[in-house]
């Protein structure tokens, strides 16, 4: 079972960013659990083997300023795939080096929390496979902020715009970041992830 975790702060995004989703994996007969970041209990990790990290709309960033809510993200050793705003996240969380208690955005990550907009459709360059996708495929981008990914040791590079990655792995565990959206363009990378990885 596949562990969905919205990010939105407003219900109606849910429809946008995590309802289609949901609906690649039912189409897939796949199961999954969805939970809001801020509803997840401890029961509801037991039973799942892969975690999914839906993105968000524009303007909503509050998930940033609870990233201390995703810290027990660090310690899965399950499966992570995270996209757009799930891909910040997860850069956030796992190139730490330094464990404190409660993480500071504005001290703790103003090196690498980076501010660009992109919205629209994108040909992005693979050189290398990333969960099924290669070469040049369209991509949709919706985003303002992102990880500076070249900083962070912990991480390979798969696909990058200018300055911009897209597409990220941790370099010792599957754990897969994306800040285009494939749940609008590249629908097989979120079946390739949920039956492969």
């Amino acid at each position: 079972m596949i562990l969905i975790i919205n990010i939105c702060k407003e219900k109606l995004h849910y429809y946008e960013f995590v309802k289609p989703v949901e609906d690649i994996l039912k189409k897939e007969n796949i199961k999954y659990l969805r939970r809001h970041y801020t509803k997840i209990k401890g029961g509801d990790y037991g039973n799942i083997n892969k975690i999914i990290l839906c993105g968000t709309s524009l303007k909503d960033n509050e998930f940033v300023k609870n990233i201390n809510s995703f810290r027990w993200l660090s310690l899965s050793k399950k499966p992570i795939l995270g996209i757009c705003g799930g891909m910040q996240i997860i850069g956030l969380i796992f190139d730490l080096d330094k464990q404190v208690k409660e993480l500071d955005i504005k001290n703790d990550f103003k090196h690498i929390l980076k501010k660009k907009t992109e919205i629209g459709f994108y040909k992005e360059f693979f050189e290398k496979e990333f969960l099924g996708l290669k070469g040049e495929p369209e991509v949709y981008h919706l985003h303002n902020n992102y990880i500076d990914f070249s900083r962070l040791k912990n991480f390979e590079v798969f696909s990058k715009s200018g300055n911009v990655v897209q597409a990220v792995k941790y370099k010792d565990k599957n754990i897969y970041g994306v800040l285009f959206h494939p749940e609008v363009r590249n629908k097989e990378m979120i079946v390739r992830f949920a039956k492969d990885c």
